[in-house]
């Protein structure tokens, strides 16, 4: 029923509200919070001083967050969700406190339509941001269809050096079976100002063989303007094992397990402490009555948060008066550009 509903729909789905049965409890402004669960990985690339070392660490931790991302935190027998669909200044402020110090995140829903959320992630000790925006674009063609839009900017501070990071589209394959699962399909880019570049091909067709495998990746990072000639070539699934080879010695050097890896919880503020505007509270009784499988208090508390956020907004449905508390829109950026150019 749910894909024959699906099916019958066309145009963009990402402000479609889902049934409660398939919703996830969490909120799309949440999601940045997976590029963070290993602060160690995500500050890696600050310590080192090898500049090509330093591409093949940010690629490294972009792609241990991947599966996360996808699955949003769920294990991937679980199969997916569909997150809440953030409302117009939705806030999501969290932080993470262990070996590599303190990092903080700051997400907001920045627009309704059509829906952009932007974030930052950073660590002051170590030097090491993050910042950027998404929005989706979501069709049915079969699969779901997500395609990203948006990027965003991994700078470190020690060697002011700057990475795009991409934003992977995405099929969710085998909704008519039941067993809904994410697919990354395609090649992107991390180019830098520091001379090295990466490439990831996701799916079928890789950069060293012609093989298909579920959740399969190749990537290599090199000299720009010499790809022919990798220093290193990472291979495996996003969602499992993935394996670093330097090219130039020939020998393993990292093997990176997603499954095993640490994670660090994510710490917010007790709820009676956030402001009624931040996600876990504003949800709060959406989420509850979802995780105790109650799909009609789940309707309903859903309902009422979604016509309050419209009675806001009538005058405005657009949200073009709407200030923002944390982002601002800037006519250009001027970095991202200039690495945009090197793709």
């Amino acid at each position: 029923m749910l894909s024959q509903s699906i099916s019958a729909i066309r145009g963009d789905l990402s402000n479609i509200t889902a049934p409660p049965f398939v919703l996830d409890t969490k909120s799309t402004v949440e999601l940045p919070g997976f590029w963070g669960e290993r602060p160690s990985v995500f500050v890696a690339p600050a310590s080192s001083q090898d500049p090509a070392e330093r591409a093949l660490l940010v690629l490294r931790w972009f792609l241990s967050s991947l599966r996360n991302q996808q699955y949003s935190g769920r294990a991937p027998g679980q199969g997916v969700k569909k997150p809440l669909n953030a409302f117009l200044g939705e806030l999501f402020i969290a932080r993470w406190e262990d070996e590599a110090g303190l990092t903080r995140l700051v997400c907001e829903q920045v627009s309704h339509h059509p829906p952009v959320t932007a974030c930052r992630l950073w660590n002051e000790e170590h030097g090491v941001s993050a910042e950027g925006y998404t929005r989706q674009e979501i069709s049915f063609s079969g699969n779901l269809n997500i395609k990203q839009i948006g990027h965003a900017i991994v700078h470190l501070s020690r060697h002011n050096e700057s990475f795009l990071i991409p934003l992977p589209d995405v099929k969710v394959k085998s909704i008519i079976t039941g067993s809904p699962y994410p697919e990354l399909e395609g090649t992107y880019y991390i180019p830098s100002t520091n001379g090295y570049m990466s490439t990831i091909v996701f799916g079928s067709k890789g950069l060293f063989s012609s093989s298909s495998k579920k959740h399969s990746f190749e990537a290599k990072v090199y000299r720009e303007g010499e790809e022919g000639s990798p220093l290193y070539t990472v291979t495996g699934n996003w969602d499992g094992v993935f394996v670093t080879h330097d090219v130039r010695t020939d020998t393993e050097i990292d093997r990176f397990d997603v499954e095993t890896a640490k994670t660090t919880p994510l710490v917010t503020d007790p709820l009676d402490e956030q402001d009624p505007w931040e996600s876990r509270r504003a949800w709060h009784d959406v989420r509850q009555a979802l995780q105790r499988g109650d799909m009609q208090g789940a309707a309903d508390a859903k309902s009422k948060l979604e016509n309050g956020q419209r009675d806001l907004h009538k005058n405005d449905p657009d949200g073009k008066s709407w200030e923002r508390l944390f982002y601002a829109t800037v006519p250009h950026d001027e970095v991202a550009e200039r690495l945009a150019k090197k793709i």
